[in-house]
């Protein structure tokens, strides 16, 4: 892999490329992403400008290699802990040992990636019965009667047969040879790469990513192969550049790279922690495809609905009654300054569509480095109150178990 020059840009922040850092190759992927929302590339009299906004991760591009870090600073053991959170998969062991290096948490995922994959080695790779066509000398399987016929024209010296073999050659093990190539390109680190290297050798590969993303997407989880499924997790997120399905861009970045969308990390965070958070106390998540929303009819163009990015419902003093309780992810620094008027806004309406009332609440998570916090505001209007918005602020240095106690006891 030819030398490629470093450049470090923070999140939200840019960065100067000269005018020959970007090929014409770059400049068309890197618009594609700007499509995506994943970053912006302008053009400047003395070079390019390339700015990122949500999105952290590496790109690497023919020229360049891109490290865009998070906002918040997170130990590397506590990012694998939050991704694998989100992504509802256990945390690697390995991810005791782990510290975010230059290569940001993209050598994290891969080193994940590679933690699995050696473990799938040490037990053995699962095999299955493949069906071949091939001309032996000798009787395999069974004869296929009709390519004998008409391309040996009876001929019984060489025979065309099909055989059903046990193989590790099965798309449970292909899509990971797949992945682990594609880290090849991510890592920064020659130890990381060498394993990688070796591991990738013990496995079969898919003729290209995209065959092996749409095996992911067919592949269905039995007793058969149930453990390959941290694996299979790891490996979707690398193939796909960052783009997970309900989580991540709904399309894979097509440069190599892996950027994170972390506004919908943290939604699927809130998602996961929010819903923890009030089982043990009779709560439980209203499922999206309800039908309880907010609705906007009579404007031009078809009716809209939104609602949060999580409903909970929670017992009510009468155990007959239940209550509705609005919480939205808020991925910005609510720890430094107050909450948006446009963010009040849109909290007051979840409240009036949803809660009760008598006491319009609802709740804003946002991510906080260093301790839990929370503070309430009370919108009052011309004729008393109009909604209690709670607002916390959850450690992203902790656990997520820590957090789930944490906003239990807030919520219960």
């Amino acid at each position: 892999m030819p030398d490629r020059t470093p450049v470090q840009v923070g999140e939200y922040e840019s960065a100067q490329l000269e005018p020959d850092q970007l090929t014409p190759r770059d400049v068309d992927r890197l618009h594609a992403l700007q499509a995506q929302g994943c970053l912006t590339l302008t053009s400047e009299r003395t070079g390019w400008r390339l700015k990122a906004d949500a999105t952290v991760g590496v790109l690497v591009l023919d020229r360049v290699r891109v490290v865009i870090t998070p906002k918040f600073a997170i130990p590397g053991e506590q990012l694998m802990s939050w991704l694998a959170y989100a992504l509802g998969t256990p945390v690697p062991a390995t991810a005791r040992r782990w510290a975010t290096g230059p290569a940001g948490y993209a050598d994290l995922v891969a080193a994940a990636l590679l933690d699995q994959c050696e473990r799938l080695l040490r037990e053995g790779l699962r095999r299955d019965y493949v069906r071949h066509r091939s001309v032996e000398p000798v009787l395999r399987g069974r004869l296929d009667v009709a390519a004998q016929a008409t391309r040996r024209y009876g001929q019984l010296d060489q025979l065309h047969v099909r055989t059903f073999d046990r193989e590790a050659n099965i798309w449970d093990n292909r899509v990971l040879g797949s992945a682990l190539k594609a880290a090849l390109t991510l890592t920064a680190s020659p130890d990381l790469a060498r394993a990688l290297h070796s591991a990738a050798g013990a496995f079969p590969q898919a003729p290209t990513p995209a065959a092996a993303l749409r095996a992911l997407d067919r592949t269905h989880y039995t007793r058969l192969n149930a453990r390959y499924r941290p694996a299979h997790t790891w490996a979707r997120l690398l193939l796909r550049g960052g783009g997970v399905t309900d989580l991540l861009t709904d399309q894979g970045t097509i440069a190599d790279g892996l950027l994170l969308a972390m506004p919908a990390l943290w939604e699927a965070v809130v998602r996961r922690l929010g819903t923890e958070a009030v089982g043990p106390h009779g709560g439980h998540a209203v499922p999206g495809g309800s039908g309880v929303g907010i609705t906007v009819r009579g404007d031009l163009g078809n009716a809209s609905a939104f609602r949060p990015d999580l409903l909970l419902s929670l017992p009510g003093h009468d155990t007959a009654q239940r209550t509705l309780l609005p919480v939205d992810a808020k991925y910005k620094r609510y720890d430094r300054h107050g909450v948006s008027a446009a963010d009040v806004h849109q909290l007051l309406t979840y409240s009036s569509g949803y809660a009760s009332t008598d006491a319009p609440v609802s709740v804003i998570v946002h991510p906080q480095p260093g301790t839990h916090a929370q503070r309430t505001l009370q919108v009052r209007g011309a004729k008393g109150l109009l909604g209690t918005i709670h607002v916390l602020g959850v450690d992203a240095r902790t656990t997520p178990e820590q957090a789930t106690a944490w906003i239990g006891s807030i919520l219960r």
